[in-house]
């Protein structure tokens, strides 16, 4: 059977919404909702390829705390495949605290960085050979380069780092086929000053380029140039936890069905674009049938 696959934590999200500002230190401020969600990262969008109708395995980390107890429960409930990786006692998913406030949030996280020794690589491997696309993330370079020699499909996101550099993730870098960074993400990575100078960094390293530019859409640059695509029409954004999950899902679906990636673009701007209407990362999402409806309106 062909499957979508990808090894990564599981986020738990403690989501404090509808704030009439963000504290400043020393201060309390109420919020008017409160939610408890699975957060981003490799689980949440192979849990929107599975709402799309894409077979996908989802590798990752889970202990026997009350949060591990939690994200079990939320996986069995959305129907995905899971293989938890954890061989220890304590608590190895990410916990974070998310503040929101319109469209500006802030962010406390705690993981356990004992999780990272806890598993064994060939079982990363077994599970993951034979996927037709994988979500890559960092930390499982060998894996990645015996599945590349397999050939499967490989998609890196690298999210924001402090210290975020092409010097940093050249060996990833070196081994996606495609690489999904936002703007903000793109011009840090890339050392420039402009999504269009990224893109021409980035395509030493890319056939096909592609930035997502949030609320405006996505860029793509290939050997036939630039183009501007546009984002899905009528978006009132709600909290953009997540939309970079969401909008890797769309892409997958695309690069799984065999469109050619000016589409695959047009379905991750509609997960994307639908998910941030949202509070959290899985609570707005299309089926398969909506997906390509409202592509036709990109």
């Amino acid at each position: 059977m062909e499957f979508v696959g990808g090894v990564g934590y599981t986020n738990i999200d403690l989501i404090y919404s509808d704030m009439v500002r963000l504290p400043a230190t020393g201060e309390e401020v109420y919020a008017r909702d409160f939610g408890v969600h699975l957060g981003g990262g490799v689980p949440a969008t192979l849990i929107n390829t599975t709402r799309l109708g894409i077979p996908s395995r989802i590798l990752t980390f889970l202990g026997d705390d009350l949060f591990s107890r939690f994200a079990a429960d939320s996986f069995e409930k959305y129907g995905v495949e899971v293989i938890n990786l954890y061989k220890g006692d304590g608590t190895p998913v990410v916990i974070t605290s998310v503040l929101v406030c319109n469209e500006d949030r802030s962010f406390a996280s705690y993981r356990d960085e004992q999780t990272a020794g806890s598993y064994e690589e060939e079982d990363v491997y077994r599970s993951l050979t034979g996927a037709r696309i994988v979500d890559m993330h960092a930390g499982f370079l060998d894996v990645y380069r015996q599945l590349k020699k397999e050939g499967t499909v490989l998609i890196f996101d690298t999210g924001w780092e402090d210290d975020l550099s092409i010097r940093k993730y050249e060996d990833y870098l070196e081994l996606a086929d495609y690489y999904l960074p936002n703007q903000k993400e793109a011009l840090k990575i890339t050392g420039t000053q402009s999504v269009e100078q990224a893109a021409e960094r980035l395509s030493d390293c890319f056939e096909n380029v592609v930035i997502k530019l949030d609320k405006d859409g996505c860029l793509l640059r290939n050997r036939e140039g630039i183009r501007y695509i546009s984002p899905l029409p009528g978006v009132k954004a709600v909290d953009a936890t997540g939309g970079g999950d969401a909008f890797m899902s769309g892409f997958i679906y695309g690069l799984f069905h065999g469109y050619p990636v000016e589409q695959c673009i047009r379905f991750g701007n509609v997960t994307g674009g639908t998910c941030v209407q949202g509070v959290g990362c899985l609570t707005r999402y299309v089926d398969e049938k909506k997906l390509l409806e409202l592509a036709q309106t990109i």
